[in-house]
Formats: structure tokens, C-alpha cells, sequence
């Protein structure tokens, strides 16, 4: 740990980073109880901390490694971070980045004077063919985390955080991709304030780290959710795992409603809009604030990021009622009869409705997809489902189904009758010219396609709910194709979302 504070102390970052404030989240303060103050990594010129350990990475070079120049494989900030601190240096940087990239991204690394290359539909092809233009061509490889001088060129971010409050800290809160800013914060601050706590923080689909440290071992992810893009890492760094087995307090989890709710925390007290990566640490800030109700000190969170893509907002906005417990989403169940519909919306009463999907069906029973904002979910969501069942409503509590949220709610009223051997998969795919007509033509016309759902939310990947006709004497075929596609997919054909709303 001494080695990493001197390496810290002597970092080179503020030829080109800034000191970012510490700000101070007077509403989210007031609503916890408590004093949350947010490190604006936001601020820093290429908007995210990533500038701090690549510049320091970069600048400690040889010369003879200067005249090669750089490379590096990222889809999102450290790319950003690479070419900026190249061009400020005088270097050539090469940047790989899959095919996938959004176009934001690619032209933001061009903007710092980076060469892109674009290469593969995935990271992990994209690092592959990287490492190899660094053999080809004699480059050096700028890890994104796992390189000592990286993780102490992050580790500045809780060198400031100690000079800026040095009042007691009970915790700190730190986004965990790979591992770098983690391990780079815990080594300054255990060694000047063991007794502050530093919590890394992950996404549910995205946990490599917590995986590692429960497990005693690097793992590596079978597959990893693409919501917070900036901490999709699939195994966590050899050294940065070395450091936070010894140093961290703990991993939280964060779902993507709760990282949606934290965007919109964050953006309430000092309207700026921060990336979900950005935004994680502070949703993993107030599960702590909600667990803890005894605290004895100020909590503070990294906001490590704001590179938004715009047309991803209205995703968040969706998501951030529910993930803040403020909205519940619900299928009920009412008679098909006249004057039904009526009866069920006096039955809410003067409660916000913020969703109503309902459609004619023929038979005795309708199904209706219902938000209804609350003033907290967790305390009245139960009084609400059991007042509607006293009234003699079916009630499917779907607040925490992903498929619902994603596409069922856009489809209420599609039932095809008589229809059999449907399946139903949840699918996502890369999100690039052709990509659909790929996914199309991999599942071949072998099957009836009987329902498609696909909406763009601004991310790498595409999402698509997909039913197909499949007997069960051919579904063994069925899983080598959807194998042999290479597209992460969940089956879904017994989702109650489905079931309620989607079948005959």
C-alpha cells in the first residue's frame, strides 16, 4: 500500500486534468438524513476520470516508447483519455474500437487527435486485435485498469477527496469496472483513514469484481448487461483484484431502474446529466443510506462520468420512477364488460396515473398494463394491490420485470389466437448498420417469426423480444441455431408479463 500512496503523490495528472469540486447533494442530503457529497469526475476535460490515469500512464514513457506511439482498445472514455493525453504530449494514438462504437464516441476520439480503427463487433475483439498491432508495430499498450501507473493515476481522485473534506468520511463509493479507480482510491485512503470505508459499487449483470472477491479468484462473466456500458467488464484486473481483496469494504449492487434513478438524483441537485457508469456509485450510495440507519459520518460518491449519449435519456427517464420507488407498475385484471373500465379508474381514486395500455379481447376477463406514481412504492405498493384484490381484481405486481418494461408495455393489445408452440426470446445484438437483417437472417426462415419488438435506446446494443413457432419435436435444432447466432439471448415464453398480455 506504501508504494501505491508514494506513486499517487508523484502522479502526473494535472498537466492536463483538473482538481473537481466536491459538491455537496442538498436535496438527496435532506431526503437520506444524511450529508452525501459527490466527486465531479464529470468535469474534467474529456468528462471522466479516465483522463487522469491514462495521461499518467503516458508521460512516464521512455523516449524511444514515445517515438513508437500508443494504442489502446475502448469503446467509451479511456479512449477519449488516450488520445488527449497523447496529443498534449506529442504522441500518435491509435484507439481500436469495435464496430459497434456510436458515432459520438468515434468522433469525440478524433476530435483529441486519436487514429481510429474499427475492428470487431465486440471489446473483446476489438483488445485481441489491438495487442496485435502493438506486436506488429511496436506500440505500447495503455491499459484501461490494470497498470500500475493507471490505478495511481486514478488513485488522485481520493487524494483530493481527503484534502477537500477533511471532516470524518463513514464511506466512500466507488464505480468498479475493471477495477482501476477502486483500487486506486482504497490504497490512498486506507492508508490515511482506515477507518473510512471504501464500497465499490457494480451493476447485478456486470459484477466481476464482487464475483471475484466472493469466490476468492478472478472469474470471468459469461456474459455482462450493457446498460452501464463504462463498467461492462467481464473479469476484473489481475493487480486491481489484488489490491481490493485487501482493501475494500465491500460491493454493492446496483440494478439498471436504480442506476436510472440515480441519474435523475444527481441531475435534480446540480442538473447535470451523468452517464449510468456515472451514476452508479451513487445508487449504490443510497442502498447503503437505506440499510444503515445508524450513520456516524458524511458519504460520499464518485460521479466518474457524464458521456451521455442523448437519445439514452429517454430510457432513463422511464426507468427512474421505479427505480426511486415512486412509481409501481402493475397488470390487473378486470371484467370485459361495459362500464368495467370506468369502475377500475374510480377504484384508483385521485393516485397519478403515469401508464394506461389496455385494448379490447374478446372472452370474459381484459388485461390492463397500469403505472401509478406514488409517493413512496415501497410502504403503499402492498396497500394498493391488496385493496384491488378486496375489490376482487387480479393483480401482477411487474414493477421488477425486465421484459415488461422493455417491450411488453409497447405491445398490450397484440394476441394472435390459436396460435401454438410459440417461443419467446429476449435477445441482444450489436447495434450497427445491417445488424438486424444479420439477427434475421442467422435465425433463418426455418420458423414461423410470430412476434418482433424492437426499440433503439441510443446504447451499443439492440433489443429485441422475438417469438417464433417452434414444435417441441425441432426445439433442439432451434437452441443449436439461436447457439450457432452468437447472440446472448433469455427465453422468456413463460414470463407472466407475456403470458398476461401477449397470449390468447
Amino acid at each position: 500500500m506504501t508504494d501505491y500512496v508514494r506513486r499517487i503523490l508523484d502522479a502526473r495528472v494535472y498537466d492536463v486534468a483538473v482538481q473537481t469540486p466536491l459538491d455537496r447533494m442538498t436535496r438527496l442530503s435532506h431526503r437520506l438524513g444524511c450529508t452525501a457529497l459527490l466527486k465531479r469526475e464529470d468535469l474534467q476535460p474529456i468528462f471522466s476520470f479516465k483522463i487522469r490515469g491514462a495521461y499518467n500512464r503516458i508521460a512516464r514513457l521512455t523516449p524511444q516508447a514515445r517515438e513508437a506511439g500508443v494504442i489502446c482498445a475502448s469503446a467509451g472514455n479511456h479512449a477519449q483519455g488516450v488520445a488527449l493525453s497523447a496529443q498534449r504530449l506529442g504522441l500518435t494514438a491509435t484507439v481500436v474500437m469495435p464496430v459497434t462504437t456510436p458515432q459520438i464516441k468515434i468522433d469525440a476520439v478524433r476530435h483529441w487527435g486519436g487514429k481510429v480503427v474499427l475492428q470487431g463487433d465486440t471489446f473483446d475483439e476489438a483488445y485481441e486485435y489491438a495487442r496485435r498491432l502493438e506486436r506488429e508495430q511496436g506500440l505500447t499498450f495503455i491499459h484501461p485498469y490494470d497498470d500500475v501507473d493507471v490505478i495511481a493515476g486514478q488513485g488522485t481522485v481520493g487524494m483530493e477527496i481527503l484534502h477537500q473534506y477533511p471532516d470524518p468520511i463513514e464511506a466512500i463509493f466507488v464505480p468498479i469496472g475493471g477495477g482501476g479507480l477502486a483500487a486506486g482510491i482504497a490504497s490512498y485512503v486506507k492508508f490515511l483513514r482506515p477507518e473510512t470505508k471504501v464500497i465499490g459499487v457494480e451493476p447485478v449483470d456486470a459484477a466481476s469484481m464482487k464475483a471475484a472477491l466472493e469466490t476468492g479468484q478472478r472469474v470471468v462473466l459469461d456474459r455482462v448487461g450493457l446498460f452501464a456500458d463504462g463498467v461492462a467488464v467481464r473479469q476484473a484486473g489481475a493487480e486491481t483484484y489484488r489490491l481490493c481483496k485487501d482493501l475494500l469494504d465491500g460491493v454493492l449492487v446496483a440494478n439498471t431502474d436504480e442506476i436510472c434513478a440515480a441519474v435523475k438524483d444527481i441531475f435534480e441537485d446540480i442538473r447535470v446529466i451523468a452517464e449510468p457508469a456515472g451514476a452508479l456509485s451513487l445508487a449504490g450510495l443510497k442502498a447503503y443510506a437505506a440499510q444503515h440507519s445508524t450513520r456516524n459520518g458524511t458519504l460520499v460518491a464518485v460521479n466518474s462520468g457524464a458521456n451521455m449519449n442523448f437519445d439514452r435519456l429517454r430510457h432513463v427517464a422511464e426507468r427512474a420512477e421505479v427505480g426511486e420507488a415512486r412509481e409501481i407498475l402493475l397488470g390487473v385484471t378486470i371484467p370485459e364488460r361495459q362500464g368495467s373500465y370506468r369502475e377500475f379508474i374510480h377504484t384508483l381514486g385521485n393516485r397519478i396515473i403515469s401508464e394506461f395500455n389496455y385494448r379490447y379481447a374478446a372472452g370474459a376477463e381484459a388485461h390492463v398494463f397500469v403505472g401509478l406514481k406514488l409517493r413512496d412504492a415501497n410502504s403503499e405498493k402492498a396497500d394498493v394491490i391488496e385493496q384491488l384484490r378486496k375489490l376482487g381484481y387480479g393483480v401482477l405486481d411487474i414493477s421488477a420485470n425486465e421484459t415488461a418494461k422493455l417491450h411488453v408495455r409497447y405491445m398490450v393489445g397484440g394476441r394472435a389466437a390459436a396460435l401454438r408452440d410459440e417461443v419467446i426470446l429476449r435477445c441482444e445484438f450489436p447495434e450497427r448498420p445491417g445488424a438486424l437483417l444479420r439477427f434475421l437472417d442467422g435465425v433463418g426462415s426455418a420458423w414461423n417469426i410470430t412476434l418482433f419488438h424492437y426499440r433503439n435506446h441510443g446504447a451499443d446494443y439492440g433489443r429485441v423480444l422475438v417469438g417464433l413457432q417452434v414444435p417441441a419435436n425441432d426445439r433442439q435444432r432451434f437452441i443449436e441455431r439461436m447457439g450457432q447466432l452468437g447472440y446472448p439471448y433469455e427465453e422468456e415464453t413463460d414470463n407472466p408479463a407475456y403470458r398476461m398480455f401477449l397470449t390468447s
